[in-house]
């Protein structure tokens, strides 16, 4: 999928603070498109994994509860800068999108 994804961190000390914007309709299949009156198909990311270095750090499974365009906060500690922020997620049709970030 062509859609972005921003991930932000903010290093204190060893914390780190990291933030992700993730641009995905998110539609839960029970919306009724306005014109032609259809339900339009459930479309959601259903799984996320926030990596530090390599390790996974957050591994989580959505549904279509989630509203549009996902916002994902977290905190992990013993991070430094120069390391390395990985998201991966997939959809419920098999479309995938990644993004790295290095600390500052």
């Amino acid at each position: 999928m062509a859609d972005m994804m921003k991930i932000r961190t903010q290093l204190s000390g060893d914390a780190l603070a990291i933030k992700i914007l993730m641009a995905h309709p998110m539609e839960t299949g029970q919306r009724k498109d306005a014109k032609t009156g259809q339900f339009i198909p459930a479309h959601f990311i259903k799984n996320v994994a926030v990596g530090l270095n390599g390790k996974t750090v957050v591994a989580a499974q959505w549904g279509g509860a989630i509203s549009k365009d996902p916002f994902l906060g977290l905190k992990v500690k013993g991070a430094k800068a120069g390391d390395k922020v990985t998201v991966n997620w997939e959809d419920n049709k098999g479309e995938k999108n990644s993004a790295e970030a290095t600390v500052g």
